[in-house]
């Protein structure tokens, strides 16, 4: 499970250093790709084929079952760390979610964001608020 907010920079050749509570359940490969809110989505190989197994099933009659696949696959990126944690993030992901060198990498419980610093603490200091103000269990959550 992925947890906690964890701050990497992007270096010059548009590598992360993976946070090392991450790295074992990545270390064998993993999937990039755009996720909602302009971050990048990152899977465990395991967990992306699950997540591709769900989109399987989805009816082909579906437009918009076949638009959220073709943006979501269009986009992804199978990786290997390196033995120092590195990963490379491909320059159409970064230019997706305005990557700069400073980064947020959050767990997301099955999934980890990478988003931009400065991107990441507009959203949560706009999502705050509604979180502790939520007084309704969430369907599925609480």
């Amino acid at each position: 499970m992925f947890l906690g907010t964890h701050s990497p920079r992007l270096d010059e050749k548009g590598r992360i250093i993976l946070p090392a509570k991450f790295r074992e359940e990545l270390a064998s490969g993993l999937v990039l790709t755009r996720g909602q809110e302009r971050c990048i989505y990152v899977f465990s190989e395991q967990e992306f084929a699950r997540v591709h197994e769900q989109m399987r099933e989805a009816p082909i009659s579906s437009k918009q079952a076949r638009d959220y696949i073709r943006v979501f696959l269009s986009g992804a990126s199978d990786e290997v760390p390196d033995k120092q944690g590195r990963v490379t993030i491909p320059p159409a992901l970064r230019e997706y979610a305005g990557l700069g060198r400073e980064l947020a990498v959050i767990g997301a419980g099955t999934r980890a964001e990478i988003w931009d610093a400065q991107a990441w603490n507009e959203y949560l200091a706009e999502k705050e608020t509604a979180f502790s103000e939520t007084d309704d269990a969430i369907p599925g959550i609480l």
